[in-house]
């Protein structure tokens, strides 16, 4: 082979090498201190929260505040370049009022499931308070020709008359959530239910993280290796030791009094941490209190390095 060739195909290998990463809005890699997620793209004067991405992570989302609505936007990276950050229409144009937040999105990038709030408790003049004190329920879009379909409730046996919060899907399309629906536990726990295939889904199960402080999954690694799960207010990871869950460690953050931290994600690398956290008025409890909201991202190591 002539040599000259040799030494092009060499260098041509390496820069499609090199150039075959991961894009985040062109941010520099944040080290073991968070710092904000894509500031101005993602980040504004709007409340925001929970980033993710599709598995390839050629697709991001989040939720963000807009006139009393939680609205689910998205980007798209399309030739190598992330498009303008658009709101995803998920309910008929006579909703005014909605809820379509902590977005989760199946391997095939085809399915998103959220959390959400039946459309016929919505009337023109609802208020946050009110709006804000409906039992949510988990609903789930379809990506067809490239575009988000508007959303429908899953079946009964995930979303039901009580609460349902925390949509995770997993690599095999499993679900898992959290609800107070009656058991013999009590309160607000997590649940699993296993994908049937064909849209369908085996009655949930109760998951134990052996928790002495109530912390529940909020999030769970596509091959349920590990799961992050969330109480008062900070986070903790629990390992999959065989089916049986590990007693939560908390991960150590800079958590800041008045903040409450919340919507844990790994991103599809497996090398970022990305967390959302909310300050709240003192004298306003809930979402009603809510004066800020920003996202977070942090090297993955730190969640990996608990005591």
């Amino acid at each position: 082979m002539n040599k000259f060739l040799l030494i092009f195909l060499i260098v041509a290998i390496f820069f499609s090498c090199t150039n075959n990463t991961t894009s985040y809005f062109d941010q520099e890699p944040p080290s073991t201190t968070p710092k904000l997620f894509a500031p101005s793209i993602v980040n504004t004067d709007n409340i925001e929260l929970n980033v993710v991405f599709n598995y390839d992570n050629t697709e991001m989302f989040f939720s963000r505040i807009v006139n009393n609505s939680f609205v689910i936007h998205h980007s798209e990276l399309i030739n190598g370049k992330w498009s303008n950050i658009a709101p995803i229409k998920m309910y008929n144009d006579n909703i005014l009022v909605s809820v379509a937040c902590d977005p989760t999105i199946t391997k095939d990038g085809k399915t998103m499931y959220f959390l959400g709030v039946d459309p016929k408790h919505y009337k023109s003049d609802v208020t946050r308070e009110e709006l804000y004190t409906i039992a949510p329920d988990i609903y789930k879009s379809k990506k067809v020709n490239g575009k988000w379909e508007l959303a429908s409730k899953v079946n009964f046996s995930i979303s039901t008359e009580y609460i349902e919060t925390y949509p995770v899907v997993t690599a095999d399309g499993s679900l898992y959530f959290r609800s107070n629906r009656p058991s013999n536990k009590g309160g607000m726990n997590t649940y699993r239910a296993q994908y049937l295939g064909n849209e369908k889904f085996a009655s949930p199960i109760i998951i134990n993280t052996k928790t002495e402080k109530k912390e529940l999954i909020t999030y769970v690694f596509p091959d349920e290796r590990y799961a992050i799960t969330n109480g008062k207010g900070k986070f903790q990871i629990t390992f999959n030791n065989n089916g049986e869950w590990t007693k939560p460690k908390e991960i150590p953050l800079n958590y800041e009094s008045n903040w409450r931290y919340y919507c844990p994600y790994m991103s599809s690398d497996g090398k970022y941490f990305i967390f959302s956290r909310k300050y709240n008025n003192p004298l306003k409890k809930g979402w009603i209190g809510v004066e800020k909201g920003e996202v977070y991202w942090v090297n993955a190591d730190v969640i990996f390095n608990t005591k």
